[in-house]
């Protein structure tokens, strides 16, 4: 295996790379900042009880993240010009600067992490286009887990775990995401990975290919790490959802 191209242990977030807001553009870098700190274990990202809402005046129902991105850009305010809107008719609230600190076209993305969850939190990661043209809007869920979802089993911890292609506005891809129960044990570290080349992606947790997609994006994508809490679904409300992310990689084609 060849080594890897790109090599992050967050001991520090750099900005040049890292974007430490959730999609930015359609509130502002403050509103939407990230709750975390970095040290020799990684990124952990947390949404303690002051955590303010996301957006709050225009998603459907209330929600709170700790996210960062690869990647940012936007177009000038009032414009629909930015990633991932998610309803329609969204303006840019902030212009945002072009920041492509990792945006892989092909390769082995893998994303090595842990979480805690309450019934009401999930954690996730990522990858989407940059919408620099509004076709290139696909994503590749690498993972993600709801809280609810985590249970006991007869050998142990299991989860289900999300994984596959959004559609969104891409006209050359089709949805095809489904969320499996995994014997596994999220606050114990695994290492979620694709492996993205013209037309398939593979999906693989700790080495063991988990699905298979016969399509794939066709263009730059940048990497989103988040943890989410939705206050109005059951959960006890002081039970602090956390990601630890210790390392990611990716490795060009071969």
């Amino acid at each position: 295996m060849p080594e890897p191209l790109f090599d992050e242990r967050f001991t520090s977030l750099d900005p040049s790379i890292w974007t430490a807001a959730h999609l930015p553009a359609w509130s502002s870098h403050a509103a939407a900042a990230a709750t975390y700190r970095t040290g020799p274990d990684g990124l952990e990202l947390s949404i303690p009880p002051e955590q303010p809402l996301w957006c709050p005046d225009l998603h459907e129902g209330p929600l709170r993240v700790s996210a960062v991105q690869s990647a940012n850009r936007s177009g000038p305010v009032g414009s629909t010009d930015a990633p991932q809107p998610f309803r329609e008719g969204l303006r840019v609230r902030e212009e945002q600067p072009t920041v492509l600190g990792f945006v892989p076209h092909y390769g082995t993305v893998a994303v090595t992490c842990s979480a805690h969850l309450s019934p009401r939190t999930m954690f996730a990661a990522w990858m989407v286009g940059l919408e620099d043209r509004p076709e290139r809007c696909g994503e590749i869920c690498v993972m993600e887990v709801f809280g609810d979802t985590v249970r006991g089993g007869p050998a142990g911890p299991v989860a289900d775990v999300g994984q596959g292609i959004h559609r969104f506005r891409d006209p050359a891809l089709r949805e095809d995401f489904s969320a499996e129960p995994r014997d596994l044990d999220i606050e114990a570290e695994h290492t979620y990975a694709v492996h993205w080349r013209p037309g398939a992606v593979d999906f693989t947790i700790d080495g063991v290919r988990t699905r298979t997609a016969d399509q794939a994006p066709d263009y730059p994508m940048f990497l989103l790490l988040g943890v989410f809490d939705f206050p109005d679904r059951p959960g006890d409300a002081d039970d602090v959802a956390r990601m630890r992310v210790s390392r990611v990689t990716w490795t060009p084609l071969g």
